[in-house]
């Protein structure tokens, strides 16, 4: 079957945007209504928003602040293909045959983040077209285990922080973002920031009603603010001018939405974005996955990223270098789980040492409780066949 990709296409959609820096964030496993739905500007339902604006006032100042998407979708279905699909715009025939056997615990111990070579992408993760073309990159956490690397290129010290700690719930994002910082400043004072920094923030997966573990509220607020310094900080920086940073979730972990199960959060933050706008365009993790492509001069690692509408449209040619500022959330960081409940027994079942060990499903259940009341129930997830299509819309409030 044919794609629609064409490079004449391709050349002639891309602004000239002078943006040199590419920083990805990659976090875990929410829906769109979960935490936005609560906007009255984009296609939201409040009803599903157990994350709102006092938990996670970071996402929407930046969605208010820079572009609200409310038509994005994650390609992958869990953790095991979420992370390849965010990595490479692709996961293999094996991988996509084999996960739904080791989430059921059927398959074997697979592992799908890089250290299985017939788990990957023949030519590689987004990584390796960069080390192919000559393009700098670094990582911070994401494929990594016990605190090192699973696939070779990323094992070369110039490539990775050796001090950031990959999957661990117990160590929160506000921890991991002050590593980033200090090792950002670090390059920048040498003027060596990467061209592409891979920034994994795993912490919104939560630990479900785990006894002693931080609560699921507790869990998405510190990765909310996480995500505010962190953006905090770049736009503060030397390089803010040349600077985009894309932010979503690999999966959608199983949380409802009134749309699909695959909607999700999007999020990009530049100078160039065209301030205040709300994008309904659809797009997809492929999608973001192209336009970083485009910025940073790789070629499309898939059939799926070649044909995927690059996210041009909430751009602009012109720079508003207004810096922005992290907000707090109101809610205690370090609140931990005490309660011994159904729900709380049930999480303490799961298997929270690598990203979606517990099924996906029953944490979603699990996380709306915690929120929503013991004898909640949280709505069935929901396939659309169909998705809504408008043009991006400017607010000129």
């Amino acid at each position: 079957m044919n794609t629609p990709y064409s490079k004449q296409k391709e050349v002639s959609t891309a602004p000239p945007v002078p943006i040199k820096y590419v920083f990805y964030v990659l976090k875990e496993n929410k829906s769109y209504d979960y935490i936005l739905g609560d906007i009255p500007r984009g296609n939201g339902d409040s009803t599903l928003c157990i994350f709102g604006k006092k938990i996670t006032p970071n996402a929407h100042a930046i969605a208010d602040q820079f572009v609200l998407f409310d038509n994005f979708y994650v390609d992958g279905e869990v953790s095991a293909d979420g992370h390849n699909w965010s990595m490479a715009a692709y996961a293999t025939d094996f991988t996509e045959k084999n996960w739904p056997y080791n989430y059921a615990g059927r398959g074997g111990n697979y592992d799908f983040d890089g250290s299985r070579p017939i788990a990957n992408p023949t030519m590689g993760f987004l990584w390796d077209y960069c080390h192919r073309a000559g393009v700098s990159f670094r990582n911070y956490g994401e494929f990594m285990d016990n605190g090192y690397p699973t696939v070779p290129l990323l094992k070369d010290s110039n490539n990775f922080c050796h001090r950031y700690p990959g999957w661990n719930l117990s160590i929160q994002d506000i921890y991991r973002e002050k590593i980033f910082e200090h090792d950002f400043d670090s390059l920048a004072a040498i003027n060596a920031v990467r061209r592409l920094s891979i920034i994994y923030l795993p912490n919104d997966h939560t630990s479900g009603r785990s006894r002693g573990a931080y609560t699921p509220t507790a869990q998405v607020a510190d990765n909310d603010l996480a995500l505010g310094r962190l953006v905090e900080h770049i736009t503060h920086s030397d390089i803010w001018s040349q600077s985009a940073i894309f932010v979503l979730e690999d999966d959608p972990g199983g949380c409802a939405d009134h749309v699909d199960m695959h909607r999700s959060v999007a999020y990009i933050i530049s100078p160039y974005i065209r301030m205040h706008s709300v994008d309904h365009t659809p797009y997809s993790t492929s999608s973001m996955l192209r336009t970083m492509e485009l910025i940073l001069g790789l070629p499309p690692m898939s059939q799926y990223d070649a044909a995927a509408a690059p996210m041009w449209d909430c751009f602009q040619t012109t720079a508003d270098t207004k810096p922005y500022a992290a907000l707090t959330p109101e809610t205690d960081l370090n609140a931990r789980n005490s309660a011994n409940d159904a729900s709380a027994r049930l999480s303490d079942k799961f298997n929270f040492s690598k990203p979606d060990a517990a099924p996906d499903l029953l944490l979603g259940e699990v996380v709306w409780k915690s929120v929503k009341g013991e004898n909640s129930v949280m709505p069935a997830p929901k396939r659309g066949a169909f998705v809504k299509i408008t043009k991006t819309e400017k607010d000129d409030d």
